[in-house]
């Protein structure tokens, strides 16, 4: 198996243009056209331009009739022909055509040009639109509400807010008044830019114009304030306009935002309030209380919301169906997914490729990678056509599995079927690569993307390099990212030297960290306290720990549970007693890796008397010993005292407490008064263990 090389992006390049220049001298071929000698109507020459989907042969057909005395083009026949031209992007063309009516002395419609101006629009240029624009004149045409908002609209589509006040100071100036649509615009462009207080000024001149705002402004502005947070305040100007217009779509703006905070009770009050206004909840407002119900794990609740929505004679959609999937995929019940898959298909609800990947994404979850090839396949099967997202999903569920056939072979089918790779799923695939020790493929496969790699990838391949021990080149490739290195990949070059014992290299790029001004999280501190402690140098361990406490990184378990472990190895087990004393004062609890290696550090040097003492502070502590902490206790070779002093853990007639996974830290919440605390004792045992 072998990794298919990316095929490149096609550019895009200009077209050429289609020549349109008319030639008296055309040699027609009457299979393919109408006899020239049989006069021809307005609606004749119309629908062969409509039918014909060939554009050279409907070029050669329009020239063809303009040389002929059968026929003599019409204002219509030229506006079917241009759209038609600006339909394939041939603006040449279509500029040509232009000034050929105004040779023959047609009057140039407001119509024609707004059809001109969707066909740039249409195009991504708003730009050439523009200066189209600037031309009307020229052409006896006057401009009009209508054209400047389509223009002011296709400027916005291209976010060229820069040029939107220009042109709307431009359409003031030529006394056209602005309407509802216009100022809809305008509104759209200033919250896409966050203005919500320009947004307020255009509704208040809205209303003194005479040009009262709709339901449009509205669920602009909510959305908008919504999107920033503004919640509560969106609240109040939609109870601030009930009852002026029809309200659905501002509603569900509203619920969005709230649902977005995941408040669903307040979702619910406004549902609530819409009916009690006399406003019904719509197909949008049940899904995207659904939606949030099922990625909140409230499945239940989800289908009740549903069972409601049908009372209502609402009908779900497929957006409707996919919410239910995602919910049931999130808490890993498959069969009931399907079971929802199933019955949108029955009531004839088409998935869409989202419905697909979800449950692509569920199957991969839990491990079953050959359902989720076979939904794939199922998906092909009815046309719709797997993207980006269904190929990644993929890669990255094999790449857990750690099956590199298959995840090379689902590359090489979305490469072959011509789906460009995005930065996450070429990062995937260089993890898999690397995870199989793959390196040359995975060099060769970043330094090949239609893109320049970002840090994830260079982070997922320094973190591979490193987990092998390969640390000049994880260090070639971290030269090679220049700016791009962050905290991760230092967190990942320090992991790495720590583990090859390279203490020297790994604090000079602690100093580099420094002095880039990187701030050293959590993780970084943690392999600091490791190094040391690995070194046996605890008191240089408890430094930095008293350092991160200062700065305000808060030491979590797995801080505790290296530096006990360095104190015990280093012969200091009374240290890592007090130091589990004072983190437990602070909020930070022990779980059974930390017990472990205190119990083991005691029994080495204290005796096995001090490690039961401690093992009882750990089941009052909530922590249940397993075998591991019993044969600390209880080697082989102990003797049978201390075997009937551990006996005394277990009542009779009962088994061993079963073995349990470590509990997990809870949020630490430090006050200023604990840290102090803390900061103290860890100076005070420094002090004193020197």
């Amino acid at each position: 198996m072998h990794l298919k090389s990316q095929c490149s992006l096609l550019l895009k390049v200009h077209k050429p243009s289609i020549p349109i220049f008319f030639n008296t001298k055309i040699n027609l071929n009457p299979q393919n056209h109408q006899n020239p000698e049989t006069e021809l109507g307005e609606i004749d020459v119309l629908n062969r331009l409509n039918q014909e989907k060939d554009i050279n042969l409907a070029v050669e057909y329009f020239k063809s009739i303009s040389n002929s005395k059968t026929f003599k083009h019409t204002a219509l026949t030229y506006r079917t022909m241009i759209e038609k031209l600006g339909d394939e992007c041939d603006f040449d063309g279509v500029q040509y055509l232009l000034q050929q009516m105004k040779l023959e002395g047609f009057s140039l419609s407001e119509d024609l040009f707004t059809s001109v101006i969707c066909c740039y629009r249409r195009a991504g240029l708003a730009d050439r639109a523009l200066k189209m624009f600037h031309r009307i004149q020229d052409f006896g045409c006057k401009p009009t509400v209508k054209m400047y908002n389509l223009l002011l609209d296709a400027l916005l589509d291209e976010n060229r807010f820069h040029m939107i006040n220009p042109v709307y100071n431009n359409m003031k100036t030529y006394g056209i008044e602005p309407d509802k649509c216009t100022y809809n615009i305008l509104l759209k462009a200033l919250c896409k830019n966050n203005r919500i207080d320009g947004a307020h000024k255009v509704l208040v001149e809205m209303s003194k114009r005479g040009c009262s705002p709709d339901e449009v402004s509205y669920t602009t502005i909510v959305s908008s304030m919504c999107n920033l947070g503004m919640v509560k305040e969106a609240k109040e100007v939609v109870m601030s306009v009930v009852g002026d217009f029809p309200m659905g779509s501002v509603y569900n703006a509203l619920i969005v935002g709230v649902c977005r905070d995941v408040d669903l009770n307040e979702a619910f009050r406004l549902m609530d309030t819409m009916v009690g206004n006399g406003v019904t909840p719509n197909v949008i407002t049940f899904t995207t209380i659904i939606n949030t119900l099922a990625v909140v794990g409230e499945v239940g609740l989800s289908l009740a919301i549903m069972a409601k929505m049908l009372l209502r004679n609402c009908k779900p959609n497929v957006f409707t169906f996919t919410s239910l999937i995602k919910g049931f995929c999130t808490i890993g019940k498959m069969e009931d997914a399907c079971e929802v898959y199933n019955k949108m298909t029955r009531e004839g609800v088409p998935p869409n490729v989202v419905t697909y990947n979800t449950l692509i994404n569920g199957f991969c979850s839990v491990g079953n990678m050959q359902k989720a090839a076979s939904i794939c396949l199922e998906m092909e099967r009815r046309l719709c056509l797997p993207n980006v997202t269904t190929y990644g999903t993929l890669i990255n569920g094999y790449a857990k599995c750690r099956d590199v056939v298959r995840a090379l072979e689902t590359w090489n089918k979305m490469i072959t079927q011509g789906c460009s790779p995005n930065v996450v799923v070429s990062t995937s695939m260089v993890d898999v690569l690397c995870g199989n020790f793959m390196f040359e493929e995975a060099y060769n496969l970043m330094n090949n993307m239609n893109c320049s790699p970002n840090s994830a990838i260079f982070n997922a391949f320094i973190k591979s390099l490193c987990s092998c021990g390969k640390m000049d080149s994880a260090m070639k490739l971290f030269h090679q990212m220049g700016n791009l290195a962050n905290l991760t990949t230092y967190n990942e070059l320090l992991t790495g030297f720590s583990k090859v014992n390279d203490f020297k290299t790994a604090f000079d790029l602690i100093t580099e960290m420094e002095q880039s001004g990187i701030g050293l999280n959590l993780a970084t501190y943690n392999t600091i306290i490791n190094m040391y402690c690995d070194n046996r140098t605890v008191n240089d361990g408890l430094k930095v720990m008293a350092k991160m406490v200062v700065k305000g990184v808060k030491p979590d378990v797995i801080t505790l549970n290296i530096i006990i472990n360095g104190c015990c190895k280093s012969g200091k087990a009374e240290v890592a007693c007090q130091l589990l004393e004072s983190m437990g004062r602070a909020g930070l609890r022990a779980n059974l890796v930390t017990y472990m290696g205190l119990v083991h550090g005691l029994c080495g040097s204290d005796g096995v008397e001090k490690g039961e003492e401690w093992v009882w502070r750990m089941v009052d502590d909530g922590v249940c010993p397993d075998k591991g902490i019993w044969s600390v206790l209880a080697p082989p070779a102990a003797s049978a005292a201390t075997t009937i002093s551990i006996s005394i853990f277990i009542p009779e007639n009962t088994t061993p407490p079963p073995i349990e996974p470590p509990h997990p830290a809870p949020l630490l919440c430090y006050s200023h008064n604990h840290v102090l605390q803390l900061h103290h004792h860890l100076s005070y045992l420094h002090d004193h263990h020197e």
